[in-house]
C-alpha cells in the first residue's frame, strides 16, 4: 500500500458527506444538473476503491485510521478484505448511479436539494459502516444509517403514512441497534478486544465463553431488525412510502444487507456453532418464504419488489447460517447478483411511474411501444433475477441448490424452502419485467395518455446494473478472482476459489434449477389468479406484524402517560417530598442493612465545646423562629440564622475564607428570596395540618441524620493527604498563588468555577425576571 493510501482512503471516507453538506448549495444554482456534479463524489470513492481489488485478491489486507483514545483502546479505524471492499464498492458504486438517478426522478422537486442532502449522507453512514474496525466507529455509523433512512423515509413528511413509516423503521432499527451496542460491550468484556479484524481470531475463547449465547442473540437482534427478519420484517415494506430512489439504494446495497453484512463478518467468530446453525437458517427460512409469498398479493410493483427483498435478506442469512463452505460460496454470489439485479429493476419501476404515472401492474401493459430501451433493462435484470443461463443470478441460483441439497432431512426441508422461495420470486421478476410492456396499451384511471422513454439520468442506472449482471456472468472467471473468491475468504477466514461458470452442469443443482423454472413460469402464468389466493390467504390470517407495532407502540405511550400522571403531577411540594425521601433512603438504609454505622467521636474539651454549643443553640433558636413564624417573610429571614451560626463555627475552626463565602451566601439568599416574595402574598403563615406537619418533621430529621452519619463514617476512615500534600507543593510553583484555597478554586478547578458561576448567572437572570413580573403576571 502506498504511503498516500491512508490519506485517500480517509478523503473517500468523508466525500460523500462533504458531498451532502454542498447538495442544497448546488441544487440551488444549477437545478437537476447538480446531481451529475454531486455524482462525483461517490464516483471519486469508488475509483479509491477499486485500486485495492487486485492486492485483496492476492490474500492482504488493506488497514489504518488513527488513535481517538489510546488508553481506551478506541480508534478511528478502517479494515478492507474482500468482504468490506466488495461492499464499499457496491455502496460507492451504486450510490453513483442512485445520485444522478435522483437527479432527473427528482427534477424539478422544491426540496431536491434536502433529499439528495440526506441521500449522500446515508451514503456516506453505510460506507463507514461496512469499512469500520472499531466496534465504536461501526455502532456509530449503524445508528446513523438508521437516522438517515429515518430522513429518506419521510422526506414526504406531510403525509401521514410516510411519517409513520419513517417512525417505525427507526423505532425497530434503533431498538436493534441498542441490542448490538450491548452486544458489543460483551464482546469487549469478553476478549479485551475493540477491533473486527482481531475479533476473528478470538472463535475459541467466544465460543466456550457462558456469555456466548448472550452474545448471539444481541447481535442476532441488531442484524435481524436492521435487515428486516422475520418477525421484524414489517418496516421494510412500509419504506416504500420513500421516494423510488431511496428504495432502489436501501433495498440493493445499503441498509437492509448492513445485518447481513455483519452476521457474515462475525461468522468466524460467532459461527459453527448449534446455536448459530439453528436460529439463521431457521428465521431466514421463515423470512424467505413468507417474504415471497406476500409479494405475490400485491399490484404496487414497489410493494412487489421490497417483499422479494425481504425475501432475498432471509435466503442470505439462511445461506450465512448454514454453516457450510459452499453455503457461504453461494450467500457471497446471491448478494453480489441481487445488488445488481433488485437495483435495476427498482430504478425501472421509478421509470414506470415517473413516465406512465403510476406502478399499478394491473392498470399498465404495452409500454414496450413507448419505452423500449426500458424494457430491455427490464428483461436483463429480470433474467438475473430469475437465475437463467447467461447471467450472474444463475450462478449464485447453482451454487444455492449445491450448497443446500443432499440427503439429510435438515437439507432435504432448507433446499425446499429455497426452491420455493426461488420460484415464487422468478415469478414476480417475469410479472415486473413483461406485464407492464408486453400487451395492447390502454388508458386506465391514474394512467398518463403520453409516455415515452425515460431520460438519460433516469435509464443509466438501470440500464448500468441490468448489463452488470449479464456481464459479470459471462466474465465470471474475473469475478471470481476480484470478488466472489476474496469475498468468500474473508468470510470463512481461509482461502477459498469459486470456480462456477455460466455454463450450465449436469447434476441435481441444474434439475432443481429447472423445477424452479417451470415452477416459476406456472406462477407466471397465472398470476392474477395467484395474486387473489394470496390476497384472500393473508387476509385470513388476521392482524399481522404491522398491526402489532401500532398496538404496542399505543399500549406504550398510554402507560408512558399513566406514569408521567403518577410522578410529575405538576405540584412542587411532591416532587421535593419524593426527592428527599429518596435522599433519606439512601443515607439510612446501607449501613443499617450492613453494619456499618459510626461510632460517636470523642467530644472537645474547655472553650472551644462552650463556644461550639453557644451557637448551635443559636441555630436551634433559628429553627424554632421559622417554624414559629406568622408569615412567610419572617420565615425567610430567620432562615438566615441557621447560616449565620454555621459560619461563626467555620471561623472558630479557622477557615475565615469559608466563614466569609458563607456569610456572603446566606445574606444574599436572604435578599433575593425577600425580593422576589415581595411578589407573593406574605402574609399567610404556614397552614398545614399536623400530619402533614409530623411527617414533613420526620423527613427533615431523617435527611440531616442520614448526611451526619454520612460525615461521620467519613470521619473514621484515615485522613489521605495526598492532594494537600500536592496543594501545597505547587500552588506557589505552578499557580503562583500563596493563598492555596483561592488557587484551587480559581486554577486546579477553573473549569468547574466556571460552571458554578455560570449557574448563579443564569439564577440571578431568572431571579430578575421574577422580580420585574407585575401583579398581572406581564412584563414590562
Amino acid at each position: 500500500m502506498g504511503m498516500n493510501a491512508p490519506a485517500w482512503t480517509f478523503a473517500a471516507l468523508f466525500l460523500p458527506f462533504l458531498a451532502a453538506a454542498l447538495a442544497p448549495v448546488l441544487v440551488g444554482r444549477f437545478g437537476a444538473r447538480a446531481a451529475w456534479f454531486l455524482a462525483l463524489a461517490p464516483f471519486l470513492s469508488f475509483l479509491n476503491f477499486l485500486r485495492f481489488f487486485g492486492e485483496i485478491s492476492r490474500g492482504e489486507v488493506v488497514t489504518g485510521g488513527y488513535m481517538w483514545a489510546p488508553s481506551l483502546n478506541l480508534s478511528f479505524s478502517w479494515f478492507l478484505d474482500g468482504l468490506s471492499l466488495t461492499f464499499a464498492a457496491l455502496v460507492t458504486g451504486i450510490g453513483t448511479l442512485i445520485v444522478i438517478y435522483s437527479g432527473g426522478y427528482l427534477k424539478g422537486h422544491p426540496h431536491q436539494g434536502r433529499f439528495l442532502a440526506f441521500m449522500l449522507l446515508f451514503m456516506g453512514a453505510m460506507l463507514g459502516l461496512v469499512v469500520s474496525d472499531s466496534f465504536l466507529m461501526l455502532f456509530a455509523y449503524w445508528e446513523l444509517t438508521s437516522i438517515a433512512s429515518f430522513l429518506l423515509i419521510g422526506f414526504d413528511h406531510e403525509r401521514p403514512a410516510a411519517r409513520r413509516a419513517a417512525l417505525q423503521a427507526l423505532l425497530v432499527t434503533g431498538g436493534g441497534g441498542l441490542c448490538l451496542l450491548a452486544g458489543l460491550v460483551l464482546l469487549w468484556d469478553v476478549t479485551g478486544i475493540t477491533q473486527m479484524s482481531l475479533l476473528i481470531h478470538m472463535e475459541t475463547s467466544l465460543r466456550e465463553s457462558p456469555f456466548y449465547l448472550a452474545i448471539l442473540l444481541l447481535v442476532l437482534g441488531g442484524c435481524f431488525t436492521k435487515s428486516a427478519q422475520f418477525p421484524f420484517h414489517f418496516w421494510l415494506p412500509n419504506a416504500m412510502e420513500a421516494p423510488t430512489p431511496v428504495s432502489a439504494y436501501l433495498h440493493s446495497a445499503t441498509m437492509v444487507k448492513a445485518g447481513v453484512y455483519l452476521l457474515m463478518r462475525l461468522q468466524p467468530a460467532l459461527g459453527a456453532t448449534p446455536a448459530w446453525e439453528i436460529l439463521l437458517p431457521f428465521f431466514g427460512g421463515i423470512t424467505l418464504v413468507a417474504g415471497a409469498l406476500m409479494a405475490l398479493r400485491h399490484t404496487d410493483m414497489k410493494m412487489m419488489l421490497a417483499y422479494t427483498t425481504m425475501a432475498s435478506l432471509g435466503l442470505l442469512v439462511m445461506l450465512t447460517g448454514f454453516g457450510s463452505p459452499h453455503a457461504v460460496e453461494a450467500a457471497v454470489l446471491y448478494l453480489v447478483a441481487h445488488a445488481l439485479f433488485k437495483g435495476a429493476l427498482f430504478m425501472i419501476v421509478g421509470a414506470i411511474d415517473h413516465e406512465a404515472g403510476t406502478r399499478d401492474i394491473s392498470k399498465l401493459a404495452g409500454l414496450r411501444k413507448f419505452m423500449p430501451w426500458t424494457f430491455a433493462a427490464a428483461v436483463l435484470a429480470a433474467l438475473s433475477m430469475a437465475g437463467l443461463p447467461l447471467f450472474f443470478g444463475f450462478l449464485a441460483k447453482e451454487e444455492i441448490y449445491a450448497a443446500l441439497a443432499a440427503g439429510n432431512p435438515r437439507a432435504v426441508f432448507f433446499t425446499t424452502l429455497a426452491l420455493i422461495g426461488n420460484a415464487l420470486m422468478f415469478a414476480v421478476a417475469f410479472g415486473i419485467a413483461f406485464k407492464p410492456f408486453l400487451g395492447v396499451f390502454a388508458h386506465h384511471e391514474g394512467v398518463r395518455h403520453h409516455i415515452h422513454e425515460a431520460p438519460l439520468s433516469i435509464f443509466l442506472g438501470p440500464a448500468a446494473l441490468a448489463l452488470a449482471g449479464l456481464v459479470a456472468g459471462l466474465a465470471s472467471g474475473v469475478v471470481h478472482t476480484y470478488v466472489s473468491s476474496p469475498m468468500a475468504s474473508a468470510i470463512l477466514h481461509e482461502t477459498v476459489t469459486i470456480d462456477i461458470s455460466t455454463l450450465p452442469h449436469i447434476g441435481l443443482p441444474l434439475f432443481l434449477s429447472l423445477v424452479t423454472i417451470a415452477f416459476g413460469l406456472a406462477i407466471f402464468w397465472k398470476l392474477s389468479r395467484v395474486r387473489s389466493l394470496m390476497a384472500a390467504l393473508f387476509e385470513s390470517l388476521g392482524p399481522g406484524p404491522d398491526r402489532g407495532f401500532d398496538t404496542a407502540l399505543n399500549a406504550l405511550l398510554h402507560f408512558a402517560a399513566s406514569v408521567t400522571r403518577i410522578v410529575q403531577p405538576g405540584r412542587l411540594e411532591i416532587y421535593i417530598t419524593i426527592t428527599f425521601v429518596l435522599v433519606a433512603a439512601m443515607l439510612l438504609v446501607p449501613p443499617i442493612v450492613f453494619g456499618e454505622l459510626p461510632g460517636l467521636p470523642p467530644l472537645p474539651a474547655g472553650g472551644v465545646l462552650v463556644q461550639e454549643g453557644l451557637f448551635l443553640g443559636i441555630a436551634v433558636i433559628g429553627i424554632a423562629a421559622v417554624l414559629r413564624a406568622g408569615d412567610r417573610l419572617t420565615a425567610i429571614v430567620s432562615l438566615g440564622i441557621q447560616g449565620f451560626a454555621v459560619a461563626v463555627i467555620f471561623l472558630l475552626f479557622g477557615a475565615p475564607d469559608l466563614s466569609f463565602t458563607q456569610f456572603m451566601v446566606e445574606t444574599l439568599s436572604v435578599v433575593i428570596l425577600a425580593l422576589v416574595m415581595t411578589r407573593l402574598r406574605l402574609s399567610p403563615s404556614d397552614s398545614r395540618p399536623i400530619g402533614q406537619r409530623l411527617f414533613d418533621g420526620i423527613l427533615a430529621i431523617a435527611c440531616g441524620l442520614g448526611f451526619t452519619l454520612l460525615l461521620l463514617k467519613t470521619f473514621e476512615t484515615p485522613f489521605d493527604n495526598v492532594l494537600t500534600d500536592f496543594f501545597n507543593a505547587y500552588s506557589k510553583v505552578i499557580a503562583h498563588g500563596a493563598n492555596v484555597v483561592n488557587v484551587i478554586i480559581v486554577d486546579f478547578r477553573g473549569t468547574d468555577t466556571l460552571g458554578e458561576i455560570a449557574v448563579v448567572t443564569i439564577t440571578g437572570l431568572a431571579v430578575l425576571a421574577l422580580i420585574r413580573v407585575r401583579a398581572g403576571g406581564k412584563t414590562p
